[in-house]
């Protein structure tokens, strides 16, 4: 590494523990092998690793994803965007949200059974400031009872047992 960082090694093969720490600036061309099993954030950040120094700068993310595939589609939003947030808005439509109330970290099925993170992510914020706004008139709950009692069952694993009024 020291001797890449220095120039003295003009190429650098590794695995992604290049992402933390690196920092140089002549790194001009990455190639990423197998790039359809990586998270679009990691290829956004493993990207991010050329080009620092001003000059010209390629990665070449190589894959063999099945044309029409998912995983096609997750290459080809990083091939259109250099925006961050963008592409992590594009990989949460594709691999979905997962279990956002539970311990799943990756897409599949969410816990949520009356919303959608994407398509209902309005009312998603505005329920949050609503629930900050009510936390920070009344920080115990003390005059929403039943409120109260629904967040305790939830934080208990009773989630299934609550039902609105």
């Amino acid at each position: 590494m020291a001797d890449f960082e220095s120039g003295e090694t003009p190429i650098l093969v590794a695995t992604t523990v290049i992402e933390v720490g690196v920092d140089v600036p002549q790194a001009s061309c990455i190639t990423i092998f197998d790039a359809d099993r990586y998270g679009l954030s990691q290829l956004h950040q493993l990207r991010g690793r050329v080009g620092r120094g001003g000059t010209d700068s390629w990665a070449f993310l190589v894959s063999r994803a099945e044309p029409g595939s998912i995983a096609e589609q997750r290459l080809k939003v990083i091939e259109g965007s250099l925006d961050g947030a963008e592409i992590a808005q594009a990989d949460l439509e594709l691999r979905g949200a997962g279990d956002v109330l539970g311990d799943a970290q990756s897409g599949g099925k969410s816990g949520l059974k009356l919303l959608r993170v994407v398509k209902d992510a309005k009312i998603i914020a505005d329920a949050r400031e609503q629930a900050e706004a009510l936390l920070k008139q009344d920080p115990t709950l003390a005059d929403e009872t039943q409120l109260a009692g629904a967040v305790l069952d939830f934080t208990r694993g009773g989630e299934s047992e609550i039902l609105s009024n």
